[in-house]
């Protein structure tokens, strides 16, 4: 029995013994040296191949954790907090859309902040109370409208191709340098802003130029007004009316028109540029139509009377209606999607 299992062993080993190496068996014995050391290479391959994959599905689920942490405090729990307010200004995700159009949760944030600076720093309101619940209500909507509305406004402007460039937004910004007592720097005017509303120069101008092309697209497509105001120069070329009584002839022929007074007010009043406007201007003497700097219509304006600090004028306005009119009639037709929930009738709640 041993001899057997003796010349067992000596075959094992004679089959095991590496053959002589020729040039026709170089290729053979290539592939048996690699493959003994394939055993001890391609488990570590594989242990490799499966920390990749675990630290893949790691940063996945962390992924989807973070933005589902992100998606409810943005949607159902309405944070306001200045981290998400940034972090939407890098990620622009939407707060609403409108015929179509996204609105970015941005805008509505940058509309809203400063009115809760204000109800806090200001009016010292604890929101946590139910009137600073409803004071919220109120100006999370407004805030909401707006943002809305701007949105519209420029998509419109680009179906228009009315464009509002940096120029035009400094030169508005030129002319609220000058107060009535004297011009000031746009340093301390850019403090101002900050310590009143919270904005950056970079915020306060966008804020500015979005302003700006809504009332662009306002005066655009109002043709309504557009007409009023050309018959309302017509008149004038025949006969010098007083405002009261061209308002009368405008509203015979159908045309929406106000008139009213500003009654004693400071020079340095703005009330949209009517009392720049009414500064130029002799007493009793009327001047051309100008465009309210507040986009709210066009405007006559007649100085009544002045002193060294106050003066009184009266004005006819045309009103401006077609964005509004046609906003609404988007809305009616339910094409305007939110996607926080904020009372609707907050508006009506509280008049502040």
């Amino acid at each position: 029995m041993k001899k057997i299992q003796l010349k067992r062993r000596k075959k094992e080993v004679a089959e095991e013994a590496p053959s002589r190496i020729t040039n026709e068996t170089v290729a053979e014995h290539r592939e048996q040296v690699l493959a003994g050391g394939r055993r001890f290479k391609y488990p570590r391959q594989y242990a490799r191949h499966k920390l990749v994959i675990n630290a893949i599905l790691i940063s996945l689920v962390t992924l989807v954790v973070v933005v589902a942490i992100a998606w409810w405090r943005l949607y159902p729990a309405q944070t306001t907090s200045t981290f998400f307010y940034r972090l939407t200004r890098i990620v622009p995700v939407p707060v609403a859309s409108v015929d179509g159009t996204n609105v970015r949760y941005s805008d509505y944030l940058m509309r809203l902040t400063p009115s809760i600076r204000y109800l806090e720093d200001t009016e010292r309101i604890n929101l946590d109370t139910e009137d600073g619940k409803r004071q919220i209500e109120f100006y999370k909507r407004k805030a909401l409208d707006s943002a809305i509305a701007d949105t519209y406004a420029e998509a419109l402007a680009k179906q228009k191709k009315i464009v509002v460039d940096d120029t035009k937004v400094q030169a508005t910004i030129e002319q609220m340098l000058n107060t009535a007592s004297g011009r000031i720097t746009e340093e301390v005017y850019n403090a101002s802003t900050y310590e009143i509303y919270g904005y950056s120069p970079e915020e306060y101008r966008e804020i500015l130029h979005q302003s700006l092309i809504r009332q662009e697209v306002a005066y655009a497509i109002d043709t309504k007004a557009i007409a009023t105001k050309k018959l309302a120069q017509s008149l004038m070329l025949k006969k010098k009316y007083a405002l009261s009584e061209l308002a009368k002839q405008l509203q015979k022929k159908g045309h929406t028109v106000q008139v009213g007074t500003s009654g004693l007010v400071p020079k340095s009043n703005h009330h949209g540029g009517l009392s720049a406007a009414a500064l130029k201007l002799q007493t009793g003497k009327t001047s051309g139509f100008i465009r309210s700097t507040t986009g709210d219509g066009y405007y006559l304006v007649q100085l009544v009377s002045q002193s060294d600090t106050q003066l009184n004028y009266n004005y006819l306005r045309i009103p401006l209606t077609e964005f509004d009119a046609q906003l609404k009639s988007v809305i009616k037709n339910d094409k305007v999607h939110e996607y926080i929930k904020v009372e609707k009738a907050a508006s009506e709640v509280i008049r502040r």
